[in-house]
């Protein structure tokens, strides 16, 4: 879920940084990466940002469905890297494009079926638009970083401790008497 937030938040510009951030996120790459892959990964984005700004949970779900019929395989156990055995929900031999797009969906498949289906959301300050999925312990994290939260913290207590009823003037500049 992270590297899918990441992706989205800041798309890549092109192959080399594709390559370099998933490569940082510990996606195996068999293949050489192509241009084909970054226009893959941008649809991946694109349908799953409708999953994460859907308006309720039957429609996440049928999105959310959408891309698992178009991406994912039957689930195998592989070792293929040497560093344990874990689940792969794609065909061996895949291009990168087509590996993030089943990482994307069957993470946030088993993100959104093992913590809630509310857990993946768009920061609440107006003003960004971070995805981010929720892991909190309780699921009521509302911003992208501590920096969203902290600004909107003092937001809410300017407008809290503001006089009310009067309105702040500008003191006068250029004033000719």
């Amino acid at each position: 879920m992270k590297l899918a937030a990441d992706l989205a938040n800041r798309r890549p510009a092109d192959i080399g940084e594709l390559t370099d951030r998933c490569r940082a996120a510990g996606v195996a790459l068999d293949l050489p990466v192509t241009d084909r892959d970054l226009d893959r990964t941008l649809e991946v984005l694109e349908a799953w940002e409708k999953v994460v700004d859907a308006g309720d949970e039957e429609e996440r779900a049928e999105l959310l469905n959408r891309m698992l019929a178009t991406a994912a395989a039957y689930p195998r156990m592989t070792n293929h890297m040497g560093t344990g055995w874990h689940l792969h929900y794609r065909d061996e031999g895949q291009s990168l494009g087509d590996v993030l797009y089943s990482l994307i969906a069957v993470g946030t498949a088993l993100h959104l079926a093992g913590r809630g289906m509310r857990r993946l959301r768009r920061c609440e300050v107006t003003e960004c638009t971070e995805i981010f999925a929720d892991t909190s312990r309780t699921g009521r994290q509302r911003y992208c970083s501590p920096r969203c939260a902290n600004r909107d913290a003092v937001r809410r207590h300017r407008a809290r401790t503001a006089p009310t009823g009067r309105v702040a003037q500008a003191p006068d500049q250029g004033k000719v008497n």
